[in-house]
């Protein structure tokens, strides 16, 4: 067993216990620190965005130097070639729609553009998966054609690059 190891076991314990809504020996740290972890691991926002070892990286050294009990380990990283394939218009990827430096962004369209109207919850409620793919999907995909457009290369291929595993 490491030295790390009873340490590792306090905190788990500690941790499970709080999760439980148990009384722990001492109320856990578990910061959502985002992109702080990239800048204070010398990272820029865009590096650990598309490489989740870095994203790892920094989060483990931050767990490390601060003495947390918990840190997220992928909390900035995303999946940017996925938003990139399919086009997502509400989210701004880091170094590529917004600044490196800065953190992902949800992007809100203007309201008269909204991606789900008011009057459409019925719709949804009724046939989620239908509602998702034929109204949703093309509003939030610059790639995805609307039910009764022409579909597209682009389209077919936002599907079919979506969905493999990498």
């Amino acid at each position: 067993m490491s030295n790390m190891e009873p340490l590792y076991q306090q905190r788990l314990k500690r941790y499970v216990t709080a999760m439980r809504n148990e009384k722990p020996d001492c109320v856990p740290i578990r910061p959502f620190v985002a992109e702080f972890t990239a800048k204070y691991a010398g990272y820029t926002c865009q590096q650990v965005t598309h490489d989740y070892k870095l994203a790892f990286e920094a989060a483990c050294k931050c767990a490390a130097d601060f003495d947390w009990d918990a840190v997220v380990p992928n909390m900035v990283y995303v999946w940017t070639g996925l938003t990139q394939t399919a086009g997502l218009k509400y989210y701004g990827v880091p170094g590529m729609d917004i600044p490196e430096n800065t953190g992902f962004q949800y992007r809100e369209p203007p309201e008269d553009d909204a991606f789900m109207k008011e009057d459409e919850y019925d719709l949804l409620a009724a046939d989620p998966t239908g509602f998702l793919f034929n109204v949703w999907l093309p509003r939030i995909s610059r790639y995805v054609c609307a039910q009764g457009d022409p579909v597209t290369y682009r389209n077919n291929l936002s599907f079919l690059k979506g969905g493999w595993p990498c």
